[in-house]
């Protein structure tokens, strides 16, 4: 069994993560099945399609909006970027110590780096295709988790012995509490991420400055990778009108980080999750170890899972 756990890791890797976000998000199934229009209440297929039917709109209608502009400025810049890069190696050349550099040759390999990114793109073509393939069938078994959940989680219960299916019933139920309340504690991090990085970037005068905090705010959801990426385009976006405006959103970036990461993530998620700010920690860099991104998003509810099993069948009490 091991041996054949091993040979599908990658497929029991999907499952957990697909079921760990069903268990999240079936709270909030719940709450719309108790919502009435008259003497009538959404069944919970309905109340599922309305979630999902909601977060697809709302997405749709923010990118409608917001990309249109974002395409047409990018195909612009791509077309004038030949002719700027003469006037970018000018400027460079006068900064302090250019010469000692090696401007040029930097520029060749830039160059060389973005051919061979180009043929990366190509020839990796496959596993983007399997990574999206992944995504899609995690969305879809997490959809068939929050469907027929109820009858899988009775089906595992009958796994243990009488005595124990009460403390794991019990355990569990404590743990989808918590879990639950992680993505409260979660959206509220993105939020302010979101709504501080669209403040600045606006005072800053960067172009898309919305569009910018919004990704900020989402991509936030993915500790520490996510807020990398999307400040490395916040950075890049910037760094068309000043190397200043640049500058100003690295440092705004490290500022917010360290007051997120020292004040904000260990006190929302002690007063939600319950979790002390080292275990959050630990917790991310061993998910990160173990499973890359997908760890790193999966780790702090999967804390809340070991943590309430530890305390319930380990822990002994006086």
């Amino acid at each position: 069994m091991l041996a054949v756990a091993w040979r599908v890791r990658s497929v029991l890797e999907l499952i957990y993560v697909s079921g760990l976000f069903a268990v999240i998000l079936t709270p909030l199934v719940t709450r719309l099945t108790n919502i009435r229009f008259g003497k009538h209440r959404l069944s919970r297929v309905w109340a599922i399609v309305t979630l999902v039917g909601s977060v697809f709109v709302t997405l749709s209608l923010f990118f409608f909006f917001a990309l249109p502009p974002v395409i047409r400025d990018l195909h612009e810049f791509l077309v004038d970027l030949p002719g700027r890069v003469p006037a970018i190696v000018a400027r460079i050349h006068h900064l302090p110590m250019a010469d000692k550099l090696g401007v040029d040759s930097m520029v060749q390999r830039a160059e060389d780096a973005a051919t061979a990114t180009a043929s990366y793109m190509f020839t990796s073509f496959p596993k983007w295709m399997e990574a999206i393939f992944n995504v899609v069938m995690g969305f879809v078994l997490c959809l068939y988790f929050m469907i027929e959940g109820e009858h899988a989680y009775r089906w595992f219960l009958t796994l243990f012995t009488e005595d124990n299916r009460i403390r794991v019933h019990q355990t569990m139920a404590n743990a989808e509490t918590r879990m639950s309340r992680w993505l409260l504690g979660q959206g509220m991090l993105m939020l302010t991420f979101g709504v501080t990085s669209t403040i600045v970037f606006g005072l800053l005068h960067l172009r898309y400055f919305v569009l910018l905090g919004f990704l900020m705010g989402l991509f936030n959801i993915i500790p520490v990778a996510g807020g990398i990426i999307s400040i490395l385009i916040a950075a890049c976006v910037a760094a068309l009108d000043s190397w200043t405006k640049m500058g100003l959103v690295f440092l705004f970036y490290v500022i917010y980080i360290n007051i997120e990461s020292a004040v904000l993530t260990p006190r929302i998620m002690k007063a939600h999750v319950d979790l002390m700010g080292l275990t959050v920690l630990i917790a991310l860099l061993l998910g990160s170890a173990m499973a890359g991104i997908v760890g790193a998003l999966v780790a702090v509810p999967s804390a809340v899972l070991v943590s309430c099993f530890l305390q319930e069948f380990f822990v002994e009490r006086k």
